[in-house]
């Protein structure tokens, strides 16, 4: 069974504080085009902590991508127990919205949040049950998905693991690609 696992930022290391805002539209079809890649390489699980941001981006475009790709699951294991509990309510409604439409939920620790160890061990088992990591990471901006990434890059040194990476640059090149894509050349 293939399964991958995605990190990235949340909405506000990313300086986003809006659903509407323009940024996240590029980072859906960045993506859109790497899971659209995963799944007709064959992964079949995408797996999530249902961290805001990235982590629940992917699993709206892998919603929409299951239209095509009707085999594709997605599992959230969130590192503990009421994760969203003391978030703003329309994240709270968002992130129960996904929990819905997912293949399996459950959580890693069966307790509450208590220290950040429960964090390394969600880390821990999901390079254990995934066969690569698609992170949308850039090395130069530090933020929340490094400990994964970096625990990830160690993994490789010892065992086939593949990672696929989205940086700021691609982003850029996606935004190019789409503002081209709008402009019309029709001089006639």
């Amino acid at each position: 069974m293939s399964v991958w696992t995605v990190a990235g930022y949340k909405p506000y290391e990313l300086g986003i504080f809006k659903k509407d805002d323009p940024a996240v539209f590029f980072i859906k079809k960045a993506l859109e085009k790497e899971l659209r890649r995963l799944l007709e390489e064959g992964m079949e699980w995408l797996l999530i902590s249902g961290q805001l941001g990235v982590e629940c981006w992917a699993a709206e475009v892998l919603f929409e991508l299951k239209k095509e790709f009707s085999d594709a699951k997605l599992a959230v294991l969130t590192p503990f127990l009421q994760q969203h509990e003391n978030w703003k309510e329309d994240n709270q409604t968002y992130y129960e919205a996904i929990l819905a439409q997912a293949d399996f939920v459950d959580s890693v620790s069966k307790e509450p949040y208590k220290n950040p160890v429960q964090f390394r061990n969600k880390n821990q088992l999901f390079l254990q049950k995934a066969a690569g990591l698609l992170a949308v990471y850039d090395e130069e901006k530090t933020g929340s998905p490094q400990y994964l990434w970096n625990m990830a890059r160690t993994l490789q040194q010892s065992q086939p693991f593949e990672i696929r990476q989205i940086t700021f640059y691609d982003l850029q090149l996606i935004a190019e690609e789409e503002q081209l894509k709008e402009t019309d050349w029709d001089y006639s």
